[in-house]
């Protein structure tokens, strides 16, 4: 089993920053790719960012690129989302999630497919 703990979060104004991490504990070995997932209220859970574990490729959904970093920490195994140039429409609730497996980035995009999740933080974005 793999644990999965976020920091970060909070109210922010439109146009400031916010910095997300996630610290993976257990089984991490078996970790390939560890990502970042929204959900808003009333809608369903979006892909936002995902980083492959072993060479550091990053993919970002075009609703954030420019605007979100995703990063990590092997030694650490805590995986960071730095989100510049926030807006309201960026409210939610923010999961990280870790994948075991993957064979292209489409799986990486597919919430339905990873295998750990952490609780979720929340994110509120004022106008």
């Amino acid at each position: 089993q793999v644990q999965l703990v976020e920091s970060g979060g909070g109210l922010v104004q439109a146009g400031g920053s916010l910095g997300l991490s996630c610290a993976a504990s257990g089984r991490t070995f078996s970790i390939s790719g560890m990502g970042w997932l929204r959900q808003a209220p009333g809608k369903e859970r979006d892909f936002v960012s995902a980083i492959v574990w072993s060479n550091g490729n990053t993919y970002y959904a075009e609703s954030v690129k420019g605007r979100f970093t995703i990063s990590r920490d092997n030694a650490k195994n805590t995986v960071y989302l730095q989100m510049n140039s926030l807006k309201p429409e960026d409210t939610a609730v923010y999961y990280c999630a870790a994948i075991r497996s993957f064979y292209t980035d489409f799986h990486l995009r597919r919430g339905d497919r990873y295998d750990y999740w952490g609780q979720g933080t929340q994110v509120t974005v004022s106008s």
